[in-house]
């Protein structure tokens, strides 16, 4: 009896070493990804960042060169309305109610052409007949 005793010790004891071992790997393997993610959130920052300043030195130069045939405060205006619109259009493109399908007879990004939507819903359990079969 004592020996059982003595085997369900370390039965429990090997449990809880195997479950430590595992917990340890788990943690490293997470680690080892963590680490990835962040040097790619920070490189994704640094590209938005530098995408800002060329942005905004475009604005820049859009309006230096509206300057030359304009007052200053006519090429800042324009500038801005420029930018304004620019937003404006983003933002519409990326509203989830924008229509971001073609209509029919237009073609996808792929160059497939988009069938044209059906006037009429499909009834259940009624199957056309195929056009060129004859009819009885």
């Amino acid at each position: 009896m004592q020996r059982l005793e003595h085997l369900e010790h370390l039965d429990r004891h090997l449990v809880d070493e195997l479950a430590q071992v595992a917990r340890e790997s788990v943690r490293e393997e997470l680690r080892e990804q963590a680490r990835g993610q962040r040097r790619k959130a920070a490189l994704y920052a640094g590209s938005g960042a530098a995408a800002l300043y060329a942005g905004a030195a475009v604005a820049l130069a859009v309006g230096l060169a509206l300057a030359l045939a304009l007052p200053g405060w006519a090429a800042a205006l324009i500038t801005a309305v420029i930018l304004g619109a620019v937003s404006y259009a983003l933002r519409s493109a990326a509203r989830p109610g924008a229509p971001s399908r073609p209509a029919a007879g237009q073609t996808t990004a792929g160059g497939a052409p988009v069938p044209p939507v059906p006037s009429t819903p499909p009834t259940a359990g009624v199957v056309p007949p195929r056009p060129d079969t004859p009819r009885s």
